[in-house]
């Protein structure tokens, strides 16, 4: 399995695993999109809550959210620094994960420091720029074997997101209650019956609004993307069986041109054959006339 190196994503820190690296490297590579794009969400809830919330407890949890996501991230870059041979030009083709471990260590580490500016202005281009890789996450699952991928995130962000409410808006009054708000906001339904009542959870649901819009348009190119894949297959197929019978064809002709040759060199022989019998004879009848001559 190989993955080339695209120019196209150099640039912007994506490149992915260079070409010709180890197997398992791709391997794991795959295995890691799911989860970096759950850590991309989580990176966005970190950052309302260190951010936006008045509430200590709520702050604090911001901060722990962005210790996570600092791990993740880290981790994810030295593993597979560890499972790739290509180690500088991994580093250099997918210098975005590099920066954004930087941006959020510095963030983390001026978060209670005289340079709380500076540390904002880092998480918000850490949040900027962990979006950006789990953009590029979510379009590696606009295949035919992604629409599983795609549901189960939507299945996770709506428990997420019911949680969130029943946290975030006291007029919420159960986690069932929070998960039906999470799931009518998704789906942009409105019903009515429960909205939002807090700033946090105004701004709760204009992300999942956005997630329910994004996760929709995603389940319908994997969709396309099945049935364009059916398609391909059965294309691939009518091809495969026509190249097959042109073989067929091809060997029968060849077979058959085989024993026609066979029975032209045959009769060849046969020919040769009664020819030089025919001059054994001849020659034959001619030494006995000269013999009876000089008798």
């Amino acid at each position: 399995m190989l993955q080339a190196l695209k120019p196209n994503r150099s640039w912007v820190g994506m490149a992915g695993v260079p070409q010709h690296d180890a197997p398992r490297a791709y391997v794991w590579e795959a295995r890691l999109h799911a989860v970096m794009l759950g850590v991309a969400v989580l990176a966005v809830f970190a950052f309302y809550l260190s951010e936006v919330e008045k509430l200590p407890r709520i702050r604090a949890l911001g901060h722990v959210l962005e210790w996570v996501v600092f791990l993740a991230f880290s981790a994810e870059l030295v593993w597979m620094l560890h499972v790739t041979r290509q180690k500088l030009r991994y580093l250099l083709g997918n210098w975005l994960d590099v920066a954004i471990v930087v941006a959020a260590g510095l963030s983390i580490a001026g978060a209670d420091a005289e340079w709380v500016a500076w540390a904002r202005l880092l998480r918000a281009a850490m949040v900027g720029m962990v979006l950006a890789r789990g953009i590029a996450e979510v379009r590696r699952l606009l295949s035919p074997g992604g629409l599983p991928y795609i549901l189960g995130f939507a299945v996770l962000a709506m428990l997420l997101a019911g949680g969130g409410f029943y946290w975030l808006d006291p007029a919420i009054d159960s986690y069932a209650d929070g998960l039906w708000l999470a799931f009518v906001t998704a789906a942009t339904v409105g019903y009515g019956d429960l909205v939002p009542s807090t700033p946090a959870g105004r701004v709760l649901a204009v992300i999942i609004v956005l997630i329910g819009f994004g996760l929709l348009s995603m389940v319908t190119a994997s969709v396309a993307a099945f049935f364009i894949g059916e398609d391909e297959k059965r294309l691939r197929r009518e091809l495969h069986g026509d190249i097959r019978r042109l073989r067929e064809e091809v060997a029968r002709l060849i077979g058959e041109e085989e024993v026609a040759l066979r029975k032209q060199i045959r009769d060849d022989l046969r020919g040769l054959r009664e020819e030089v019998h025919r001059l054994r004879e001849d020659l034959a009848h001619r030494g006995g006339a000269r013999h009876g001559k000089r008798e």
